[in-house]
């Protein structure tokens, strides 16, 4: 019998281990060595540092935004971020005046005729001077379209697609992400 105790008392500390000590020290290796794909459900990039462009918009409404640069020439990527940003717009629905679609125009930029306004009648077109631009995006391309929140930071930014195929499928990750925000925001 004594040695039935003498046994069950040579096994408490290794049970003590591998209950309380091991699952601590597995966290630890997973958490070094990317063992686990982490929880990130947004589609586009999240940029490392926000973007400021709290002063672009400080007269306008604070909403959430869907942003976009216009470049020289709007070839088909153009064309497809402008028709992605206005019908993530119109299906965002009852959701809509909680967003501002927003193009940014500087100098330099393709301008935006009648038939363009016309096509895409929700889409805002803000003139700014080229540098403002440049100061917004520093180190970041501006080939994309973007999501700002309604203090001004561009948080999230989605590639320009050639395809409209894809453009469209991009359009429905871009709907899924702003509608987790406009879901989590209680601003704007």
């Amino acid at each position: 019998m004594s040695e039935v105790v003498s046994n069950k008392k040579s096994k408490t500390p290794i049970i003590m281990f591998i209950v309380f000590v091991l699952p601590v020290v597995l966290a630890y290796l997973a958490l070094t060595f990317d063992w686990f794909n982490k929880g990130s459900t947004n589609k586009g990039k999240l940029l490392a540092t926000p973007l400021d462009m709290s002063s672009l918009v400080a007269q306008r409404e604070p909403l959430w935004r869907l942003l976009f640069v216009m470049p020289q020439e709007c070839a088909e990527e153009c064309e497809n971020a402008l028709y992605s940003i206005n019908q993530i717009w119109v299906a965002l629905g009852k959701e809509s005046d909680r967003v501002e679609p927003l193009v940014l125009a500087h100098q330099k930029s393709h301008i935006m005729d009648s038939t363009d306004t016309q096509r895409y009648p929700n889409i805002k077109v803000l003139k700014v001077d080229k540098i403002n631009v440049n100061n917004l995006f520093k180190d970041e391309s501006t080939d994309g379209i973007f999501i700002a929140d309604t203090l001004g930071n561009v948080i999230l930014k989605y590639p320009v697609k050639q395809q409209q195929d894809d453009a469209i499928q991009q359009s429905r990750d871009i709907l899924a992400d702003l509608r987790k925000l406009l879901k989590l925001s209680r601003i704007g």
